[in-house]
């Protein structure tokens, strides 16, 4: 029989799904699946809920339906102070991911180079493949992420299209700052390059740090797409909201991609998201603060199991130099390991590299109760100190 598409015939189960059926098989408990195990805000659930019992259950706009596309619009000048058209700008997406590929299927011509940062999240390296983009690859690393501006000056070039960025970073939980993403937007003009800028953590940030939308700096508003999240901004990740912010002559293109893709985005989710989105700061700071604990939570936690513990500027994940256990092996066998023995679950950082040299750190996910952090994290003590 004539083979598949090449590239997907030879893409495995990701590294998420992988561990979180070893988790179950295992009756583990899962910090490597990054979700909350919350049920997201009430009232936003009332919301969606009244939505689907008073109807329309007919398809709504392909672009979202426009209360949406104006709450997203006003969230931009809100926090950010970026005057954004709201039917001309947005659009609604089921998720992120569709989002990003979306992006890269609309605006990538097969031999356009696109630099990206890694570790990478999954899906990046496969659609920009996938759309024939050529890859050009710049590391951070544990433990102190250090963007390397040689490195990523001597990945961009008059071939490159777009840069994909992604901060707050998963999974490196780095904040880039603003003296980073002004020398990121320097070789972005200087190159006439676009920048799809994943952003879905935007609101999960510590210690005084602050989100800053590459769109917002000079020169960027016409050549950025921004990238966000109700999953993440409110803890329902099965809800599969994203929205697009790009100017009228990026977001065309990718509107058409969008259009064969998925269509359109469940018409109770959106009503509910957009009413979400228009909720006070207190809500917004509340995010960031209980998560900030939770983070301080296992910090200390794991701490006190033996493990170095990188620091954590955004997002809710945590890594952890394994060799500081005194473990010899790789991160993928120590993952596996504690997940039968100790009865924790985590991600291998090497997952998220294309050369698995870095592979002594491990990812957890702290966006779960306190007490399911707090009883991992003795598990893990009395597994190491056993």
């Amino acid at each position: 029989m004539k083979p598949a598409n090449s590239l997907f015939s030879k893409t495995g189960v990701t590294v998420f799904e992988t561990m979180s059926r070893l988790a179950i098989e295992c009756g583990s408990i899962n910090l490597g699946q990054g979700f909350p195990d919350d049920l997201g805000p009430e009232i936003l659930r009332q919301k969606a809920a009244q939505a689907v019992v008073d109807g329309p259950s007919q398809y709504p706009p392909m672009m979202g339906i426009a209360e949406l596309r104006q709450a997203v619009a006003d969230h931009n000048k809100r926090f950010y102070g970026l005057d954004i058209d709201g039917q001309t700008e947005t659009m609604v997406t089921s998720g992120a991911t569709e989002a990003l590929c979306d992006c890269l299927m609309g605006l990538i011509e097969p031999g356009d180079e696109v630099v990206l940062i890694e570790p990478l999240y999954d899906c990046y390296l496969p659609l920009v493949r996938r759309m024939g983009g050529i890859p050009k690859l710049v590391r951070i690393a544990p433990p102190d992420w250090h963007l390397p501006r040689q490195a990523l000056t001597d990945a961009f070039s008059d071939k490159t299209k777009l840069i994909l960025l992604n901060s707050p970073h998963n999974p490196a939980a780095k904040v880039f700052n603003r003296d980073d993403l002004q020398f990121i937007a320097d070789l972005v003009l200087k190159h006439d390059a676009y920048a799809v800028c994943d952003e879905v953590y935007e609101h999960v940030i510590f210690d005084g740090h602050k989100h800053l939308p590459l769109m917002t700096f000079d020169g960027m508003r016409e050549r950025t797409v921004r990238i966000g999240s109700a999953g993440k901004t409110f803890s329902m990740t099965a809800w599969k909201v994203g929205y697009i912010t790009a100017p009228a002559h990026l977001l065309n293109p990718i509107s058409k991609a969008h259009q064969y893709v998925t269509f359109t985005t469940p018409r109770n989710f959106q009503s509910a998201v957009a009413f979400g989105l228009g909720q006070g700061d207190d809500y917004f700071n509340s995010l960031a603060d209980d998560l900030e604990a939770k983070r301080d939570l296992t910090a200390t936690g794991l701490k006190d199991a033996g493990f170095e513990v990188m620091g954590v500027e955004g997002t809710y994940f945590m890594s952890v130099d394994i060799g500081s256990v005194g473990w010899m092996g790789d991160d993928v066998s120590f993952c596996q390991a504690i997940t039968r023995e100790a009865g924790v679950t985590a991600i291998p950082m090497s997952a998220f590299y294309q050369d698995a040299d870095i592979n002594h750190f491990a990812r957890f996910c702290f966006s779960k109760n306190d007490a399911i952090l707090t009883e991992a994290c003795e598990r893990l003590k009395r597994h190491f100190s056993g």
